[in-house]
């Protein structure tokens, strides 16, 4: 593998950016030993494909099988540790005046690294909510009942989650799109951009003169269009930019 090297001028604007975005997927979870989602399933879930079990008509039509999944996954993601990228993401974000960080991935291993202003466009595997109003529930009785039941109202309680057919969590795009579009630099973190609305992101950038960056193993759709792209995983790239940026 070639050595990376870190463009002078993008640490150069970097360092004098106000307002950062960064969008991460799926890639910066993996690089922590957590398989993408559309990776094949292991174990008992390999017969199964993740399109047939993230959906609320899945959710319906076998409410057990579908909370069983999720509470393996979620068991997967609470042994998971963050990378070099999440750690780097929080350093970056105490050098630059603002930055807001959006990411796709439910594992919350953002917020475990320390990142602490954070858009999760597609939920948190850790919570819970109730299935009939999207409550957060936060306690319940262990009955034996899977999945259990909200203690107040009866519903059946699921993972607070964005499954297909699902919008987003209210004002969470909007929220994400103003930032994009207000920003000095957007950056695209080990994400395919072809799951949408989030990446739409990093258009509000374009549309509006910022500079944009993609950091990525792969060439994505974006991949011709932003001011830089850096080839790698971002447990790599992440911190060698940070520390070629801010070298104290």
């Amino acid at each position: 593998m070639e050595e990376l090297t870190i463009p002078t001028e993008l640490s150069e604007k970097l360092r004098a950016a106000k307002k950062v975005v960064a969008l991460t997927g799926a890639g910066v979870s993996a690089e922590s030993g957590l398989a993408t989602f559309r990776d094949a399933q292991t174990g008992l879930w390999a017969k199964y494909r993740p399109e047939e079990l993230a959906t609320p008509q899945a959710f319906i039509a076998n409410p057990e099988l579908v909370w069983n999944w999720y509470a393996w996954r979620r068991e997967l993601a609470g042994k998971a540790e963050p990378n070099p990228g999440h750690h780097a993401l929080v350093a970056m974000a105490a050098k630059v005046p603002e930055l807001l960080l959006v990411t796709q991935n439910i594992d919350g291993l953002h917020q475990t690294a320390g990142s602490e202003k954070v858009i999760e466009l597609h939920g948190n595997i850790h919570r819970t909510k109730r299935f009939d109003d999207n409550q957060i529930v936060t306690e319940w009785a262990e009955t034996g009942e899977v999945p259990p039941r909200c203690p107040a109202t009866n519903s059946l309680l699921r993972p607070d989650v964005v499954w297909f057919g699902e919008n987003l969590p209210p004002g969470a795009l909007a929220q994400a799109a103003i930032a994009a579009a207000e920003c000095d630099v957007f950056f695209s973190i080990g994400t395919s951009s072809v799951v949408f609305p989030a990446a739409s992101l990093i258009g509000e950038t374009l549309r509006n003169g910022g500079l944009t960056v993609e950091i990525n193993p792969g060439e994505t759709p974006h991949s011709s269009a932003v001011s830089f792209v850096l080839r790698g995983p971002s447990g790599s790239v992440l911190p060698a930019l940070v520390k070629q940026t801010w070298p104290d």
